[in-house]
């Protein structure tokens, strides 16, 4: 037991004594018995000698177990100082030299280790790769070790330029035999890309492979892998890595081309090449460009007999159309044109009818730059867009409708196309109902339940018809509209909505977004605002007590004038007491200073003014 080990355990025991709570260090957790630890080791030193795949790895013992579960319990309180927590984690990375490999390959000792490694000293995370690097397959294929690495390989960011405390530099002298953290990382890309194809197609090995490609270009991604269709990866970080870094990422991402078959269609090692082309996008964008063409140019090879674009059957395939769909994602504007031009062109209608292939044009129409390349598909797509609708495939007009937005491009056309989808452009008389049919996603026919007829009947109020309920995507497209440069047909439509429908609106949680485009648009006057605005004042306290309502009307109160807070706030006080004790609408009463609207109204309209000057001042420097 080292000195620093036993003054802890007499600081602790005399705590005890004195009747206060103890913090329990490393001894104090119990250490584990020398006899144990011994066979311990012993049970590790075997399992390094096995293969991934040689039966089932050893476990710990229960009190080992006990010991480790002690120290996650304690790592997740809070220390004195610094050095104290240091002080805990050095002694407890003694007792985990010897049996790091059983200790990652035991599913609750590596969630411990992985806490460990969070807040591990570079010679104590090297300390743990160098022991695992022995046997890199056997803890890099398992379901707990693969997360084990994981942890270590990021923590490389946090280590590249560490600010080293006297305790870490000792800790480094102790540590001469161990490789640098350089070194171990290279290490495991040596044994990936001797096993490049089986680490790639196991489950946990690809995890590893996609892990140990974002570090080696310093780019950590954040994606959110549920959804398809979207706008793609997240950059979580970036940070510098060292030269021999981004040879190994290029080296490693040369080996693809070596069986892109199955890279393209096997479903884990598919994933591999995705990350490849994120990471290579951004650092490596020669050698990514040349990847997508060689993926392109092999998949266009395969199917020769079919008619049109070669790409169609792998478009309708789950797997390779994820993998199309990072391509078109990292394109250039000169390749995706190309891409466009000889596989898409013609064919997009079927594809965006089809239940996987639509995802893939989704992101086509995403990745287009230029207004002239858009109008070209937008010119081919937009006679399919009740098709869409009817198929259920909302993303390829929310997409078409972002698109529009963003290139300030084809926006009327698609306004014209988009009521002819909801059979409410012809008669004129229609055109008004165009909001509800959006939000809710249902043709005119269906929305006012009369039978379709071969000669349309002009529109006619129902005033027993109401809108029953706001539909996500119906929210995400009125959004764009709004932000369209001429929003006057849906501006006419919404500020011709009833109470009841907008209170509707603004109460249900796709909604309350609408109003979010309405107020910030700079496409729309405040005169234009306050019409639709103005049939919301009576439903204040309903807004006020709703979750999503008073969101709104919080939004909305930010950006009113003195006149327009004053009858918001005159509404409210009259229900005072009832909107203080509502659990949501007490947070109003408080942040519009409801109490000394009633008591201090000349302060109360200062304040306010000062708010209002402050706002209109930010806004014109983020305009500025």
């Amino acid at each position: 037991m080292t000195m620093d080990a036993d003054h802890k355990k007499s600081t602790g025991k005399k705590r005890a004594q004195q009747g206060g709570k103890s913090r329990p260090s490393s001894s104090q957790q119990g250490q584990p018995p020398k006899k144990l630890k011994k066979d311990t080791e012993k049970s590790a030193t075997e399992q390094s000698k096995k293969g991934p795949g040689d039966g089932p790895p050893p476990r710990l013992d229960p009190k080992s177990v006990g010991y480790f579960r002690r120290v996650g319990e304690t790592l997740q309180q809070d220390f004195d100082s610094k050095e104290d927590r240091a002080l805990f984690v050095r002694n407890v990375f003694n007792e985990v030299t010897g049996i790091e490999l059983l200790l990652a390959t035991d599913a609750s000792g590596s969630i411990v280790l992985q806490k460990l490694l969070s807040v591990a000293a570079s010679a104590q995370l090297c300390q743990v790769l160098d022991a695992l690097s022995k046997t890199w397959q056997n803890v890099c294929w398992h379901r707990s070790g693969a997360h084990v690495v994981q942890t270590a390989l990021l923590q490389y960011e946090r280590l590249q330029n560490p600010e080293v405390t006297e305790e870490e530099e000792e800790e480094e002298g102790e540590s001469d035999s161990c490789h640098s953290l350089e070194d171990l990382v290279l290490s495991l890309c040596s044994d990936v890309r001797g096993n490049f194809l089986p680490y790639n197609q196991d489950t946990h090995g690809s995890f590893i492979v996609r892990t140990l490609l974002q570090v080696l270009s310093g780019t950590v991604l954040e994606q959110d892998a549920s959804k398809r269709g979207g706008r793609g990866a997240a950059v979580k970080s970036e940070f510098d890595v060292p030269p021999s870094f981004l040879q190994q990422l290029e080296e490693m991402c040369g080996l693809f081309t070596g069986d892109i078959g199955v890279f393209a269609t096997h479903k884990q090692a598919s994933l591999g090449m995705q990350t490849a082309l994120q990471v290579l996008h951004r650092k490596l964008p020669s050698t990514c460009a040349a990847l997508c063409d060689d993926v392109i140019s092999y998949l266009s090879s395969r199917n020769v007999s079919g008619d049109g674009s070669a790409l169609m059957v792998f478009l309708k395939d789950e797997t390779c159309s994820r993998l199309l769909e990072k391509i078109l994602e990292v394109s250039e504007k000169k390749q995706l044109r190309r891409l466009f031009k000889a596989h898409f062109e013609g064919q997009l209608q079927a594809l965006a009818a089809h239940p996987i292939a639509n995802f893939t044009v989704q992101r086509l129409i995403r990745a287009i730059q230029t207004k002239k390349l858009f109008s070209t598909l937008f010119e081919e797509m937009s006679p399919a867009m009740e098709d869409a609708l009817a198929k259920g495939h909302m993303g390829i007009i929310t997409t078409l409708a972002e698109t529009c937005k963003r290139l300030e491009s084809n926006q009327t056309t698609f306004v014209t196309h988009l009521m002819e989808a909801f059979h409410c452009s012809s008669p004129a008389s229609r055109r008004v109902t165009c909001v509800p049919l959006f939000l809710s996603l249902m043709t005119y026919e269906t929305y006012y339940k009369i039978e379709e007829e071969e000669k349309q009947p002009e529109h006619e109020d129902h005033p027993d018809i109401k809108l029953q309920f706001v539909n996500y995507h119906g929210s995400i497209l009125l959004q764009h509209l709004l932000h369209f440069q001429d929003p006057a047909p849906v501006l006419h439509s919404l500020g011709n909505m009833t109470e009841a429908d907008l209170h509707t609106v603004a109460c249900s949680q796709p909604g309350c977004h609408v109003f979010d485009a309405l107020l910030n648009s700079a496409s729309i006057t405040e005169k234009q605002r306050k019409k639709v605005l103005r049939k919301l004042r009576a439903h204040c306290m309903e807004l006020a007590c709703n979750k999503y309502g008073s969101r709104v009307l919080d939004h909305v109160w930010n950006s009113s004038t003195l006149g327009v807070k004053e009858e918001i706030a005159q509404k409210l006080v009259e229900r005072l007491q009832e909107l203080q004790n509502n659990p949501i609408g007490h947070h109003i009463a408080r942040n519009f200073a409801l109490s000394h609207f009633v008591k201090r109204r000349k302060d109360w309209e200062e304040h306010q003014q000062a708010e209002n000057k402050r706002r209109k001042m930010f806004a014109d420097i983020l305009e500025g």
